[in-house]
């Protein structure tokens, strides 16, 4: 199974923003970690990371006949960009929304997802766990 991850803005700065929220690793080593989790399930997994809303929705349309499904962390796109959501819906695919952080226990701006009802599941406050997780789901050795 084929599977798209998207990094919304300000995820190039991990490990250096916020660590104590978003944690150490950086964005590279999280791919890394992505990838070869993903390989381990059986999994090809891409990975892309933009700050420009437009350039996430770009990337899902030119993937969305390679994917088979969809991970993916919108930053603070997630509370925002119905444009995102739409994108999401129009592709298809079973799409899982995840955050390093418990959006739930943030500010209340940060508890709103207008791309959750698109996705299929929600995962969030494992850290880098969120995203091996919906790997996980993706390739059915976890359930919800």
């Amino acid at each position: 199974m084929r599977v798209l991850v998207l990094h919304g803005p300000n995820l190039n700065l991990l490990g250096e923003r916020e660590p104590s929220i978003y944690g150490t690793i950086n964005l590279e080593q999280l791919d890394e970690m992505v990838r070869r989790h993903g390989e381990a399930l059986g999994l090809e997994v891409r990975s892309f990371q933009s700050n420009h809303e437009g350039a996430l929705i770009d990337e899902l349309h030119a993937n969305r006949k390679w994917m088979q499904a969809l991970v993916i962390n919108a930053g603070a796109y997630t509370h925002t960009s119905y444009a995102i959501r739409d994108a999401i819906a129009a592709v298809g695919m079973p799409a899982y929304e995840v955050h390093l952080s418990d959006l739930s226990a943030r500010e209340p701006w940060r508890q709103v997802s207008v791309i959750e009802e698109v996705c299929v599941a929600k995962i969030m406050g494992k850290g880098v766990g969120s995203y091996l997780e919906a790997l996980e789901r993706i390739a059915g050795t976890r359930k919800p």
